[in-house]
């Protein structure tokens, strides 16, 4: 009798996740709110294959805040380019203690390409987008690889190519989710005071939206509040949310 044929062993390389599951997910929330969005999904069908992206910058508090109060132990990413204000670490520090953020990963950008492409650490002033690329998207695409999911801070009122930013979405095969999608500003100022969140301390001297320091400059009243990312650039991104077209859409 022939022995039955030996079963192949098979990589699955399909995406986690397709736009058809993002347009599912956006119908199943729609009307929840924001904390029993994330209780349900965090503890529930996402909990193990997802992480939080932050940039610890004048708003994030308000998202860290939700995701810890659902799990403290959901990881929690912040890319440091190298040329980050030393407020914003500090801040870092003090916002994961705060919050008992258990998994907080730093990540940084490959040393062999900074000698090989920034060796004298100036590329931001010639190249944004390059800089951006190399020190921020690059080090997010090797954090993100364990996930099949990550939440972005991202918000509608942030500008007009955001008008319509839904709650999920699908980037390179992960789900993405943009819990704030629908929040305005008065919205977060209210959260901050009722739980009692600590400010970005370069908040109340300008700094509305804040990246590295060597693009981000104060902004002037009745001035965009990210009027001072990349100014003199025809650049608003740093390429995370559109990496084929770095610079066509605001951060987060």
């Amino acid at each position: 009798m022939a022995s039955a044929a030996r079963c192949l062993d098979m990589i699955d390389v399909a995406p986690a996740f397709t736009a058809e599951d993002a347009a599912a997910m956006e119908a199943r929330f729609a009307g929840v709110s924001t904390q029993d969005m994330l209780r349900d999904l965090l503890g529930g069908e996402l909990k193990g294959r997802i992480a939080a992206v932050s940039s610890f910058g004048t708003e994030s508090a308000v998202l860290l805040h939700m995701v810890a109060q659902v799990d403290q132990d959901v990881p929690v990413i912040f890319t440091n380019t190298q040329k980050m204000f030393g407020e914003t670490l500090e801040y870092r520090d003090e916002l994961s203690e705060r919050l008992g953020l258990t998994d907080l990963r730093v990540f940084r950008p490959d040393p062999r390409l900074l000698a090989a492409k920034d060796a004298n650490g100036l590329r931001w002033s010639y190249d944004p987008d390059g800089c951006c690329d190399l020190r921020k998207v690059e080090p997010l695409r090797r954090a993100l690889l364990p996930f099949d999911a990550w939440i972005s801070g991202r918000k509608g009122f942030q500008s007009a190519t955001r008008a319509a930013l839904p709650r999920f979405e699908v980037d390179d095969g992960r789900l993405k989710l943009n819990p704030l999608a629908d929040w305005d500003r008065a919205r977060l100022e209210t959260y901050f005071d009722e739980h009692e969140l600590p400010r970005h301390p370069l908040e109340a001297n300008g700094y509305p939206s804040i990246g590295c320091k060597p693009c981000t400059s104060k902004v002037q009243p009745g001035e965009d509040p990210r009027a001072g990312r990349w100014r003199g650039w025809d650049k608003v991104e740093c390429g995370i949310h559109v990496p084929e077209k770095p610079g066509e859409e605001p951060a987060f």
